[in-house]
């Protein structure tokens, strides 16, 4: 069985982007998302370039959900090498008007899935003083704003969990690490092209030295 890559919220962008970096270097994916027609989509087109990709549903907000599938990939697959977390609720909220129950819901994605997914992978990673886990982090963790006031907090806390799980995690030779993404994700972007920002992703699992946050 190749090295396994696992991604948390596999989208058309960043996702798909980092997930065919990886694929590119001997990688199998593993994909979690919550629609099973795009899962299948990605599923398709990865495979038709060649890579073994494999599809998982589960919400990412949901702990029994996300716990069950990366239960699924273990038994089916083995244990991921590098786990990413790409999930994230990028909706428009003025702060004034975010509620309790919105703000906590689009935390359990935002933020507390990321532990949900690191936690499932550590047994095995620190069984084999290894592995590599990214986050992918937004410019609202530096500049957030009061129109995306769910999002500013759930990715100042995804930058914070990081550098957190970095320092609690760097003796058991397991290296976490964010990248900040500092633009709008766009294909015809220069700069923030989802291929351009997936080579970071790669960067971080192949440089050692590489610090916990990368800001792009």
């Amino acid at each position: 069985m190749p090295k396994l890559f696992t991604i948390v919220g596999m989208g058309d962008g960043i996702g798909l982007a980092v997930s065919r970096r990886f694929a590119r270097e001997g990688f199998a994916i593993a994909m979690i998302a919550r629609n099973e027609a795009k899962l299948q989509g990605f599923k398709d087109s990865l495979e038709a370039e060649g890579y073994k990709a494999y599809s998982f549903i589960a919400d990412a907000g949901n702990e029994s959900s996300l716990k069950s599938a990366f239960t699924c990939i273990q038994e089916q697959l083995g244990n991921p090498e590098v786990l990413i977390y790409n999930a994230a609720v990028p909706k428009m909220e003025n702060v004034l008007n975010e509620t309790l129950e919105n703000l906590t819901n689009d935390f359990k994605i935002n933020v507390a899935g990321a532990l949900i997914a690191t936690q499932a992978v550590l047994p095995a990673m620190k069984a084999q003083n290894q592995g590599t886990i990214v986050f992918t982090g937004g410019a609202f963790s530096l500049y957030p704003s009061p129109d995306f006031a769910s999002l500013s907090i759930g990715k100042a806390g995804i930058r914070s969990l990081a550098k957190m799980l970095a320092e609690a995690l760097k003796s058991d030779g397991i290296r976490v690490g964010t990248i900040t993404v500092c633009g709008t994700v766009s294909p015809n972007d220069s700069k923030y092209n989802p291929e351009s920002i997936a080579e970071n992703y790669w960067g971080f699992h192949t440089n050692t030295e590489s610090d916990s946050e990368i800001v792009y």
